[in-house]
């Protein structure tokens, strides 16, 4: 289920910066939040649990990150 939702974001974010890159920018940054919330209270995880949950935590961070900038550089390679 959050596997679904991690993708589902990525693709959100990308139309987001597809169809409106400079407003796209807050919901990146409310995404980059929550996820840093996240890693910060996974961080504090007994044993290896700690290590998997923010490992997993930061990529899907660097996922949705690349999906809003991929969007947004194929809006601008855009003729018009």
């Amino acid at each position: 289920m959050l596997i679904a939702a991690i993708i589902g974001l990525c693709i959100l974010l990308g139309l987001l910066g597809f169809l409106v890159p400079t407003l796209s920018n807050r919901a990146k940054r409310g995404t980059d939040k929550g996820f840093s919330l996240g890693q910060r209270a996974t961080s504090k995880a007994p044993g290896p649990l700690d290590s998997f949950l923010t490992k997993s935590l930061g990529k899907s961070q660097r996922a949705t990150s690349k999906s809003h900038s991929a969007g947004k550089k194929s809006r601008f390679k855009l003729p018009f």
